[in-house]
This record gives C-alpha cells, structure tokens and sequence, in this order.
C-alpha cells in the first residue's frame, strides 16, 4: 500500500495542532478619492516632485473565540507647494480565524500578521484610485508592522502610566 502525501509529509498540509491564521473574507470597507483641484492639478507641473504623506493604522475587533475582524487605514495626500494635489483613505479589512495560537501570542498574531496579509490588497487599492485620479499610480513602501506595533503599544503604556526604568 502506497503513502499518501498527507502520510508521508510531502504537501499534506499542516500538522494538526499547528498555529494557523485562516482569512476568511477581505472587503473595502471605505474608500475615498478627492482630487480637489482637478482639472488644473492634473496640468504637468515643473520643479519639486509633490510632497506625499501616508498614514497607517490597525484595528481589530473579536467575533468569536478564534475569529478577528482587522481593519488596516491607509490614509494619504500628495501636496505640491501647499496645494493638495489629491487625498486617499481606505480602510481594507478582513475577517481571519486565528487557531492553535498561544493567548500570548494571540495580540501581536492578530495586530501583526493580519495586516501583513492585508497590505499588499489595500497598497493595489490606493494604487488602482490614485491612476483613476489622473495621476501616476501611488505604490506605498512596505510598511513594518512590528515596529508599528510597538509603536502602538508604547503610546498605549504611555497613555495608561509611567513606564518603570
């Protein structure tokens, strides 16, 4: 009798009891795009390249035991001698069912690894809206969701008390 691949290890999947993050579902769940000077900021300009501002911010929200609701904000304006040429936000979430992951893990998986999985839909997203808009498209850099994880939570440490030397 033959193994079968989940048998002898070749492409059967996880192994049971391993931490997995599943995504469930992903959406647009706003989605905004002012080009507000239009037609005389789509004009080519000469000089300076327009100066870009992006913001980025994670939410999270429990459904049930395993499962999460993440919200990943992208929100941005490109400004050229203090005119706003256009301004994006978008709030791409998903719904992930997170399984075998320890509670002390569970916080950093949620806020880190799900917005990762995320990114790289909602940088296409504001990319796809700005070449709508009249201009090149915008591709944001890779963002660090640990730093901006830890960012987070020192501003939270911060708003709650002291933290001890």
């Amino acid at each position: 009798m033959a193994d079968s691949p989940a048998a002898n290890g070749n492409g059967g999947g996880m192994p049971q009891g391993a931490p997995t993050i599943n995504a469930l579902a992903q959406y647009v769940k706003d989605l905004s795009f002012e080009n507000p000077h239009a037609p005389r900021s789509l004009q080519p300009k000469e000089g300076a390249s327009p100066q870009i501002n992006i913001q980025v911010n994670v939410n999270a929200s429990q459904l049930s035991e395993t499962d999460f609701e993440v919200e990943l904000t992208l929100e941005g304006d490109a400004k050229m001698d203090n005119e706003v040429l256009f301004a994006f936000d978008v709030k791409y979430a998903g719904i992930f069912r997170m399984l075998n992951i320890p509670e002390d893990q569970m916080h950093p998986a949620v806020m880190i690894e799900c917005p990762r999985l995320l990114f790289p839909f909602g940088r296409q997203i504001v990319a796809e809206a700005v070449r709508n808009g009249g201009f090149p498209p915008l591709y944001i850099d890779p963002i660090d969701f640990v730093s901006l994880y830890r960012q987070k939570m020192m501003e939270q440490q911060g708003a709650t008390g002291p933290l001890a030397s």
